[in-house]
C-alpha cells in the first residue's frame, strides 16, 4: 500500500510535477484546504501546509501522520501541544521569506523617511503640499529585534545605506553584518539607540505584548517602529497612544492585533501610520521556495527518518 502526502498551496503544474518526481512510490494529493475531504488526512503520513483537519483527523489513534512541513514561518496558530504529544515532527518555512520580508520592511522605512505616505494622500486629494521633514536613512541606526534569517537579509540591505546595525536574538551571538548583537536583556539599550526599530520576533509567551507603553517610552521621539513579525507582540492600545502623543514618530504595520484590523479602528485614521494587510511574506516566488524546501526535507526524511531543516522546537514554540 502506497504512503500518502497531502500538499496544500498554490503550486503550479511544474512545481507539482517536481514534487511528484521527488517522491517516487508515494501518493501525492494536491488540493486547497476547503476542497479536501477531511478523511484523507487519516491516511496521510506527511502533510505539506496545514488544515484544521490535521487536528480533527490526523491525530486520531489510527492516523498515520508523522511529519508536517508548514507553509509559513510562524507556527503559533497550530496545536503545538497536541502535535508534540503525538510525536509529530513539525518543520516551518523559515528561509522562504528573507527577500520579500526585508523588502517590505525597507519600503516602510523609506516611505516614512521620505514622507511618501503623505505624498500619496496628497495625490488622492489633488493637493501639492510639502509636509513634515525629509530625512535620510544613510548614517542612521536600525535595531532589528529578531535577528534570524530575515533579520540578516535586512541587515545586508541596510549595510548598503551605511547604517549602524544593532540586533537582538535569543542567543546574543554576533553575526555578519551586524555591528552589535544583544540577547533579550539588551533590548532596552537597542530601543534607546535606534532610529528605526523593526520587530521580526516569533510569537511566544516571552514576546507576547513585548512592545508596550514602557518599550515605546524608551525609544527616540524621532524613531519609527516597523512590525512585520506578529501582531500580538504589540500592545495595540499602547501603540496608538504613543503615536498620538508623539512618543514615537510613526509606525509601519504589516501585522496587527486584532487582525484583520476592524473598520473604525483608531490606527486607520492616524497620519503617522502606514498599514499593509499582512503582505510582507507574499511573493510570486513563494510556492517555488516552499517546494524546494519540502523536496530537500523529504530527501532527509527518507534517508534518516527525519527532515533536517527548520525543525520546530516545541518547548520554544518556534
Amino acid at each position: 500500500m502506497s504512503r500518502t502526502i497531502i500538499a496544500m498551496g498554490g503550486y503550479t503544474p511544474e512545481q507539482q510535477a517536481r514534487i511528484r518526481e521527488a517522491t517516487p512510490g508515494w501518493e501525492v494529493i494536491f488540493g486547497k484546504v476547503k476542497e479536501l475531504d477531511n478523511r484523507l488526512f487519516r491516511d496521510a503520513e506527511i502533510v505539506l501546509g496545514y488544515s484544521p483537519a490535521v487536528e480533527t483527523d490526523s491525530l486520531l489513534p489510527e492516523s498515520k501522520l508523522r511529519w508536517i512541513q508548514g507553509w509559513s514561518a510562524g507556527v503559533d496558530k497550530l496545536p503545538l501541544d497536541k502535535l508534540a504529544a503525538r510525536g509529530v515532527v513539525l518543520t516551518d518555512a523559515s528561509g522562504v521569506h528573507p527577500n520579500q520580508m526585508s523588502e517590505t520592511t525597507l519600503a516602510l522605512m523609506l516611505a516614512f523617511t521620505r514622507n511618501v505616505h503623505h505624498a500619496i494622500r496628497n495625490q488622492v486629494e489633488g493637493r501639492w503640499e510639502l509636509k513634515g521633514s525629509y530625512g535620510e536613512m544613510h548614517g542612521k541606526t536600525i535595531g532589528i529585534i529578531g535577528a534570524g534569517e530575515i533579520g540578516v537579509e535586512l541587515a545586508n540591505i541596510c549595510r548598503a545605506f551605511g547604517m549602524t546595525i544593532l540586533g537582538v536574538r535569543r542567543s546574543g551571538k554576533l553575526a555578519e553584518p551586524f555591528d552589535r548583537m544583544y540577547d533579550m536583556s539588551g533590548l532596552d539599550e537597542v530601543l534607546a539607540e535606534s532610529d528605526y526599530v523593526v520587530n521580526l520576533l516569533p510569537l511566544t509567551d516571552e514576546t507576547n505584548g513585548l512592545f508596550n507603553a514602557a518599550a515605546f517610552a524608551k525609544m527616540k521621539r524621532s524613531a519609527f517602529f516597523v512590525n512585520v513579525g506578529r501582531g500580538p507582540s504589540v500592545v495595540t492600545d499602547d501603540l496608538v497612544q504613543a503615536l498620538r502623543d508623539g512618543v514615537i514618530a510613526g509606525a509601519g504595520i504589516d501585522v496587527t492585533e486584532p487582525e484583520p484590523l476592524p473598520e473604525g479602528h483608531p490606527l486607520w485614521s492616524l497620519d503617522n501610520v502606514i498599514i499593509t494587510p499582512h503582505i510582507g511574506g507574499q511573493s510570486d516566488q513563494y510556492s517555488a521556495r516552499v517546494a524546494d524546501l519540502f523536496i530537500h526535507n523529504f530527501k532527509s526524511y527518507i534517508e534518516t527518518g527525519r527532515p533536517d531543516r527548520n525543525i520546530v522546537d516545541y518547548a520554544l514554540r518556534y
